[in-house]
């Protein structure tokens, strides 16, 4: 993917871009990065804020913060859109 097409998916997902460039999910909402290099392919789920600085993407969740090189990025899933919680089955956490 290109620094545009992940901006336009977060733009649509109801993130809003902070002074210093971090892109902000509403509450309950948050979006899954898959990435794929030289055949292996990860998912970072639950992301929260997403930052670009030159050809880097830096993916922030709860729990850790990654940083990828944006053309790795081949697909983003959003969950929960513009303040609409994300639909959580029951069960499920």
């Amino acid at each position: 993917m290109t620094r545009e097409q992940i901006e336009s998916i977060l733009k649509t997902s109801g993130s809003k871009q902070e002074k210093d460039g971090t892109y902000a999910l509403s509450e309950g909402s948050n979006v899954t990065f898959h990435i794929a290099h030289d055949g292996a392919s990860v998912s970072v789920q639950k992301i929260e804020a997403v930052k670009f600085d030159g050809e880097l993407v830096y993916a922030k969740s709860p729990k850790q913060t990654v940083a990828v090189v944006i053309t790795d990025v081949f697909a983003i899933g959003v969950d929960g859109v513009a303040g609409v919680p994300a639909r959580r089955p029951a069960g499920f956490l």
